[in-house]
This record gives C-alpha cells, structure tokens and sequence, in this order.
C-alpha cells in the first residue's frame, strides 16, 4: 500500500533522511521508533507531500505522491498527536461536517455506527469537542477514518498523554480497521504500543533506518533489547567514552 524507495531530504544543508526503503502492506502496521529527529515525521511529511523529497519515490496504493499529490492524498487518512476539530461543535456535527469536506456524504447511522466501533460512549455524543478527553477527541478522528473507509492511516504519536485504559482501546480499534483491510504505519515513542500493533517495527536513527524486523516471534523484552542495542547502548558507549576523557585529563 506504501512504498517508499532510496527516499532522502535535507534541511539547509543537514540530512533529515538517508536513502530510506520501507514498504507497508495491506492489512498490517508498521510502527517507527526513534527519538526526536530521526526522521520519522519527516518520513509522514514526505507520504503527505507537505514537502518534497531531494530524491527517492513513494507511491500509495500505486501512486506516486509527486506525480499526483491530490490523488495520493484521497488514498490517506492523517491523525497527528493533536487532532484538529472544532471544539465548539459536538462529535455528530463534526464528522458530518469533515465528511463533506472530503466528499463523502454519511447518514446519520454511518456517523452513529463509526462512533459505536471506536468506544465513544453515546451519552458523549451531543457534548461540545472542548468538553473531551485528548482519548475521545481521537476517537472522533477515527471514526472519520471508519466513515471515509480508510485503507491507509499516518499516525503520529497516536497514544501520546493517553491513559493506559484508553491505550488499549485505541489498540483494538486500529486492530479492527486492520482486520478490515487498512494498512497503517504509526510514529510513535510507545514501545509496549508498538509491540502489540506491529507487523513489523523500523528504528530510526539520525536520519536513517538502521533495523527493520518483523515481530511476530518477538517478545517485549526482545523489542526492548533491540531498541536499546541502537538508540540507548551508543549513547551510554559516548558518555562513558567522555568521562574516561575527563578523568584522562
């Protein structure tokens, strides 16, 4: 559904992403750890072609996102870590009215039954958005997505600031749309998150992808110890490099 070939982009002159390959199918989720600037929303910005790429392709579904960026970007459904609705309106009211904006012309049932699949409690849905939870006002966001019958989702740091009760029922409602043929790849800090969603995992660091592996036999320790070996081990191999240095001196 996404494939992205020797993709790079730098910032004035410093390199945000290195020849990045990755490629999401139908049907599964990949998660991308790293710390901040490793390239990972970079990586979202270039599928959404909020920028554009000094070399390398991505296509979705089969489209190349510079050749047709409108047309690639109707395949999408974005949710960043702070969903962007109108808080003055009531879930009903906004989901009727995003629809519209892409086209999409829901009943009132269809907007009914997207919120039922997400978990959002029917005594919240007359309430104004500025009366949610970050957890409910996501929620709307996916059933924007269920509406729009979405087969590829971007999120970015979905269950950052959510409790772990709301966690979990965000990991069953991407599981669902997953069982219902979206593909998905997700940005996140979350390892237990990523652990229980991904088909695959990619850690970026410093612009470059330096471990893609499949999860399936893996267990969180294992995720942890991965991370650790290229996120957490090399900076802990520099600072005790530098307080030999110190007591050198």
């Amino acid at each position: 559904m996404i494939k992205i070939d020797k993709l790079s982009k730098s910032f004035a002159g410093n390199l945000a992403l290195n020849n990045l390959n990755l490629t999401v199918k139908e049907q599964s989720v990949t998660c991308l750890l790293g710390e901040n600037g490793a390239g990972k929303s970079t990586t979202l910005n270039l599928i959404l072609n909020f920028i554009s790429p000094d070399s390398g392709t991505i296509t979705v579904d089969g489209i190349d996102t510079q050749k047709q960026p409108q047309k690639s970007k109707e395949k999408l459904i974005y949710l960043p870590e702070n969903i962007n609705l109108y808080l003055e309106f009531n879930a009903l009211e906004n989901l009727s009215y995003l629809a519209k904006l892409t086209g999409e012309s829901p009943s009132t049932n269809d907007i009914e039954q997207a919120l039922r699949q997400t978990g959002l409690q029917e005594s919240a849905w007359q309430e104004p958005l500025s009366n949610y939870s970050k957890g409910m006002r996501q929620k709307v966001g996916i059933a924007l997505a269920i509406i729009r019958k979405a087969k590829i989702l971007l999120l970015d740091e979905p269950t950052s600031g959510l409790d772990p009760s709301a966690t979990l029922e965000f990991i069953r409602v991407i599981k669902m749309m997953v069982a219902n043929g979206a593909a998905v790849l997700m940005v996140t800090h979350d390892l237990h998150c990523a652990h229980a969603l991904a088909d695959q995992i990619g850690i970026m660091k410093q612009g470059s992808l330096c471990d893609l592996f499949e999860t399936q036999y893996l267990s969180m320790q294992d995720v942890e110890y991965k991370y650790h070996h290229h996120i957490i081990k090399p900076i802990e191999s520099q600072h005790n490099a530098e307080t030999v240095l110190i007591q050198a001196i």
